[in-house]
């Protein structure tokens, strides 16, 4: 594989999908591996453009002929990223980003895994909101959804949330012109101070994961 490959994960509602499209318009080699999901299509979603959008059993027969780089399921839905996709995007020399849930990109962490230095083959990043309250008014706001699954939503958010530490790269959502250069940044090798791990995401994290 001749590009890098990007890996970027986020609660439902954190606008992790306006800043990877964001990104693309602004990064002319980066492009999105679009993702294959059983669940339904929504009215303003096109088929190939927003996901690849397939019945279980096409997506059980793509499992069986490991088509996946990664698949999981999310809301009772399958998701996954085809392998051929992927190595299409890589073969024509372009940097990748994979729209992707903390399972998926955990399974894609794995299987990129130099054994020689442990090390992955991927960057992976986890964008937060700026506060629960905020994640919310956002999923509310989409009118989308019923008040179960947007309840249910919140409820998994935490869980997912919970997984931040795993990436290497934590970006929060908070003014999206600011989080979109910082994504870019991580794309451009110069994101030292949105690592992970790093303290002054504390205050956030307890609010976010009591």
């Amino acid at each position: 594989m001749s590009g890098r490959l990007f890996v970027i994960a986020a609660p439902s509602g954190a606008g992790k999908t306006s800043l990877v499209k964001a990104a693309l318009a602004r990064e002319p080699n980066l492009r999105v591996c679009v993702s294959h999901t059983t669940r339904a299509r929504r009215a303003n979603e096109v088929d190939g453009r927003d996901y690849h959008f397939v019945s279980v059993d096409q997506f059980k027969e793509m499992i069986a002929a490991d088509g996946f780089l990664e698949y999981a399921p999310v809301f009772d839905n399958f998701y996954g990223t085809s392998r051929a996709a992927l190595e299409e995007a890589f073969g024509r020399g372009h940097d990748v980003i994979l729209e992707i849930d903390w399972q998926g990109a955990r399974q894609v962490r794995e299987r990129m895994r130099d054994p020689a230095t442990g090390k992955s083959g991927c960057i992976s990043i986890f964008v937060l909101p700026p506060s629960r309250a905020e994640l919310e008014r956002r999923l509310r706001g989409r009118g989308t959804d019923s008040e179960s699954v947007i309840a249910r939503r919140l409820s998994d958010a935490v869980n997912d949330m919970g997984h931040h530490d795993e990436f290497d790269y934590v970006i929060v959502n908070q003014d999206f012109d600011r989080a979109v250069s910082d994504l870019l940044s991580v794309v451009a090798g110069d994101a030292q101070d949105l690592s992970g791990g790093r303290a002054s995401l504390a205050p956030l994290l307890s609010d976010l994961l009591a």
